[in-house]
């Protein structure tokens, strides 16, 4: 009996030259049918076999037999057999392995495929034991995860392969399991790893290769691609993968260019063709090394190898550069690929100069200088194949045959193997580091590190950047950095925006039909006009490169228009129109069929009402500036000022002296006349003098807010709006305008307004005949409309209530039309340097329409706001009033001391009485000038402190408090013969 493992490759096509090579390693245990696969090799015979490719057996080690499926007429079929010799000569040369891994060589050709098609099993036939070996195309990879891999879960027969797998299919049955290594990975459909556990990949991994084209792409903020790929299996797993993770970075795929692997020259055009026709300028390439060539040579004819188009290789085609050479560096200059990166050391070095050796013995002639990739990737899998072989003590003959056979072929007696078990689980915990880096299996596949960025620059390879999981692009594998400077197509360093116009193309610009409000967008003589055509036209002259446009009016030539805004807008979804400039608001259902640029306008909706004056004037509006408390208290604080200046001045001041109704009459004259500062009477009290000035500012302030309160009364709140908010309209059945061809019925339907109650209109006059005439209440419109409105007709309508919240008017352009964003920053710059207000100022005027709201209204002015100044001015008052009660005592004190001695309170208190009542002569407050103009002739004047003997002199019968006959006002003058009063001493110094 005999054992084996198979390593397999073959190309991706029956061509030479393709970079779809496939290898498969494949565990095989098969019985050795009795007339197909000669008879087990004895243990002797084996080791004395061990060495039959990639070295001799040593003494002692078992022979793990292992085919490799390859086809030598391709150069990854040389380069990888070489490889593998080198690795087990590598691997070997530590004699401490009791196992020796020998490879069987099945050299298929380039018709081997179609040669098992037709079911030749001569192979077969010819097979050495413990081998069968067969060619494998891109049908292969697809034939092994549909078929093969079903059957790997019920047995543990590793297999190879002879025929074409829509023949083996019917051939493999029921009980095999096959442990698969391929070098490098395909893009076949691939079932999950539960289901096929068997099945290895031992080369990069596609999922880091596509996430290494989306960072790129990321990177330089294209927001579209086209993949262009060769159309058969190898690509069926590479394309969802790619949109998968462009969609993760924001980026779309909007279709993809296949290409058959046949197909001749005109066929390759008329793809290029397409290409060109559409707007995005970013590929991603995968095909064939014979495809690819010719594709770009066309390209290159075409004119797409120029200035603005990106070209990304996927690895597999990335090293066409080493092995096609010239002829591709002559036609992909500034393309950018992605690879593989492997750290160049001294023992990679060593062993590429080796592998030189070798190779260039075994192939005479030959321009490679080192081992590419994919041999690389071979001589990790066979230095992986052999340590696990050694680690799991693989033996070649622990299974039996069985002995019946219901089947048509010999894969019907093939029985499970016990080792390939530990064989496999063996291989998935190897670890170690190889020629590509660190080899380790991990959920069934290689895991893939880090990539590297190469550009094709003046028929040169140039690395300008790597890919790692954790910095993404970078010019640096350990940091993140700004990568190296990339020569694109056309040989600029300009980085490419992603997109460009169409060969020949003109934009064909949607203009709708507008009766009314003209001023926003027009159409006349094949131009459109107004303030929604000048700010597009500003854009598209300041964008860096020329964008032809061609203008049509969405109307029937005769006044009338096509149809509604959103039946324009469909337009552009149907490619009818390739934008629509115009008063087209930004809504959530137009916005499922194209996309819209950022809006131009303002935003929102809001009512129009004509005003009123509904402030009705009448004989007490007067009495509005002031609240009732405020009213109260400036009249208290008259009185009582007035109050405070009489008591501290009618002693010494004739002014306020007098029969009681004339003292009162001057207490209310005085303070009410300081209102109007017309008070004529003459303060000579310091104390009352502090008292008024506090007083008079209080007075300054109130007058000052009276007069600014009952101005507004009369001006500015004059003009009120007749409807404040949509309630009031609906609780009235008030009618509602709009303009006609908006989406505004439908806004005003969920507002809960009846349709029955909805006017369209179309232009600003209509608005303002239905308004003047009430046809209708309110006029419900987006602001941009109203502010135009106001511009004509300003003092007689504005606009009030909530704003109800829209995007604005914008431009709308197909799903994914790069000239989107291009508009938008376009009006953003417009915004920012000014020329956006000026189109405004242009549009709306100089008019300034400030909204007349209920929240204007004035309040009466209230206590409470000059609860300070009253507090200040009532202190003040206070204060002199307590200072001049404390110095009049303080200046009579001996009368005040005398009247307590006698111990008569009523004494006292008439002490007090005609102490603050009686006229005081020499009070030092009165000025003297004044005093003797009063006074011409000269008299004594007996002062308070007296001597009480000079007083008796005088008539105790004498009236102290009358006037003598003759005299004039009491105070003001005093006749010679007047001996002056007496003190009050002596008054009571009888009682």
């Amino acid at each position: 009996m005999a054992r084996g493992v198979c390593v397999g490759s073959s190309s991706g096509s029956t061509g030479s030259g393709c970079p779809l090579a496939r290898f498969l390693v494949v565990a095989a245990s098969p019985p050795p049918p009795p007339r197909l696969i000669p008879r087990p090799l004895s243990r002797r015979r084996r080791r004395a076999r061990g060495g039959a490719s990639g070295g001799g057996g040593a003494a002692g080690r078992e022979a793990v037999d292992v085919g490799v499926i390859l086809d030598r007429t391709t150069w990854v079929g040389n380069v990888s057999w070489a490889c593998m010799e080198l690795a087990l000569e590598d691997f070997y040369a530590d004699a401490r392995y009791r196992t020796r891994v020998t490879l069987h060589l099945r050299d298929t050709g380039p018709s081997a495929v179609d040669a098992a098609s037709a079911g030749n099993s001569n192979v077969i036939k010819q097979a050495p034991a413990g081998e069968l070996a067969s060619s494998l195309a891109s049908q292969l990879a697809s034939a092994i995860t549909n078929h093969i891999s079903p059957v790997a879960t019920r047995s543990f027969h590793p297999l190879i392969f002879l025929a074409k797998f829509k023949r083996v299919r019917a051939e493999l049955r029921a009980r095999e399991r096959i442990l698969a290594l391929f070098v490098p990975a395909f893009n076949s459909p691939c079932r999950s790893a539960s289901q096929t556990p068997y099945f290895i990949r031992t080369a990069w991994n596609d999922s880091s290769q596509v996430e290494a084209i989306a960072s790129l792409v990321q990177e330089f903020n294209w927001r579209e691609v086209v993949p262009v790929i060769e159309d058969g299996d190898s690509n069926t797993r590479f394309i969802p993968d790619l949109v998968d993770a462009l969609g993760h970075v924001g980026t779309r795929v909007s279709y993809r260019c296949k290409i058959h692997s046949s197909a001749g020259d005109d066929e390759i055009k008329g793809a290029i063709s397409s290409l060109k026709g559409n707007w995005t300028s970013v590929f991603v390439v995968r095909m064939s090394y014979s495809l690819a060539l010719k594709f770009f040579r066309l390209a290159n004819e075409e004119g797409m190898m120029g200035q603005g188009f990106v070209w990304i290789t996927a690895y597999g085609l990335t090293d066409i550069l080493e092995v096609v050479g010239s002829p591709a560096l002559d036609v992909m200059n500034g393309v950018v690929g992605v690879e593989p990166y492997v750290e160049d050391t001294a023992r990679l070095q060593d062993f590429k100069r080796r592998w030189h050796e070798k190779y260039k013995r075994e192939n005479q002639g030959t321009k490679l200088n080192g081992p590419i990739l994919p041999g690389l990737y071979a001589y990790d899998t066979v230095w992986a194949l052999a340590s696990a072989a050694g680690k799991a003590r693989y033996v070649n003959s622990d299974f039996l045959p069985s002995e019946t056979n219901n089947g048509s072929t010999d894969f019907d007696r093939i029985r499970t193997s016990k080792a390939g078990e530990k064989l496999h689980d063996a291989f998935l915990k190897t670890s170690f580091i190889g020629m590509t880096g660190t080899f380790r299996i991990q959920d069934w596949k290689l895991v893939s590190t880090s990539y590297k960025i190469i550009n094709v620059v003046d028929r040169d390879r140039k690395v300008v950047g790597f890919w790692t999981p954790g910095f993404k692009i970078s010019s640096n594998l350990n940091k993140k950095a700004d990568l190296y400077t990339i020569i694109w197509p056309g040989g600029s360093d300009k980085v490419p925006r992603g997109w460009l116009l169409p060969a020949n193309k003109t934009l064909r610009i949607g203009v709708p039909y507008k009766p009314g409000f003209r001023e926003f967008i027009q159409f006349a003589k094949g131009k459109a006009t107004g303030f929604c055509a000048r700010v597009f036209e500003e854009v598209i002259h300041a964008l860096p490169y020329e964008v032809p446009i061609h203008y049509e009016e969405f109307g029937d030539g005769k006044g009338e228009s096509n149809g509604t805004y959103d039946s324009l807008v469909y337009k552009v979804y149907l490619n009818e129109f390739d934008a629509v400039v115009g008063d087209i608001t930004i809504l959530a259902n137009r916005s499922l069929y194209v996309d819209f640029t950022l809006p131009y306008t303002e935003s929102g909706v809001r009512m129009l009402v004509p005003v009123r004056d509904r402030r009705q004037k009448t004989a007490w509006t007067f009495l509005k500036p002031l609240s009732a408390d405020l009213w109260l208290g400036t009249g208290a604080f008259f009185v009582f000022t007035g109050f405070i200046v009489w008591f501290i001045e009618h002693r010494t001041n004739p002014e306020f002296r007098g029969p009681p109704a004339s003292q009162i009459g001057s207490i209310f004259y005085f303070s009410f006349s300081t209102l109007v500062f017309a008070h004529r009477e003459r303060i000579v009290n310091n104390l009352s003098r502090i008292a008024v000035v506090f007083w008079l500012f209080v007075v300054l302030i109130l007058q000052q807010s009276y007069t600014a309160s009952l101005s507004s009364i009369f001006t500015v709140e004059q003009l009120q709006p007749t409807v404040t908010n949509l309630d009031e309209v609906i609780r009235r059945g008030d009618n509602v305008g709009y303009l006609n061809d908006s989406f505004l019925p439908g806004l005003l339907k969920r507002l809960k307004i009846n349709e029955s109650k909805l006017i369209p209109f179309n232009s600003p006059e209509e608005y303002n005949d239905a308004l003047s005439t009430g046809r209708v209440a309110v006029i419900v419109d987006e602001i941009p409309y109203l502010k135009l409105f106001l511009s004509k007709y300003c003092h007689n309508y504005t606009m009030v209530g909530p704003t109800y919240k829209f995007d604005g008017f914008g431009y709308a352009f197909p799903r994914g039309s790069p000239l989107t964003p291009e508009i938008s920053r376009g009006i953003l710059e417009l915004a920012s340097n000014g020329t956006m207000a000026e189109l405004e100022k242009e549009l709306y005027g100089d008019t300034v329409c400030p909204d007349k709201n209920d929240s204007q209204t004035s309040s009466s002015l209230t206590l409470h706001s000059f609860l300070g100044l009253f507090i200040i001015t009532g202190a003040s008052s206070l204060l002199a009033l307590v200072l001049h009660v404390g110095i009049t005592l303080y200046s009579n004190r001996s009368h005040l001391i005398d009247a307590h001695r006698q111990g008569s309170w009523r004494g006292s208190f008439a002490i007090l009485s005609k102490i603050f009542h009686e006229h005081d002569n020499s009070s030092n407050t009165q000025d003297k000038d004044e005093t003797g103009m009063a006074n011409p002739d000269p008299i004594v004047e007996i002062p308070w402190s007296m001597s009480s003997h000079t007083i008796e002199n005088f008539d105790m019968d004498t009236d102290m408090g009358s006037p003598l006959e003759g005299e004039g006002t009491p105070g003001r003058e005093v006749s010679n013969q007047d001996p002056g009063p007496p003190s009050f001493a002596y008054m009571h110094s009888d009682g």
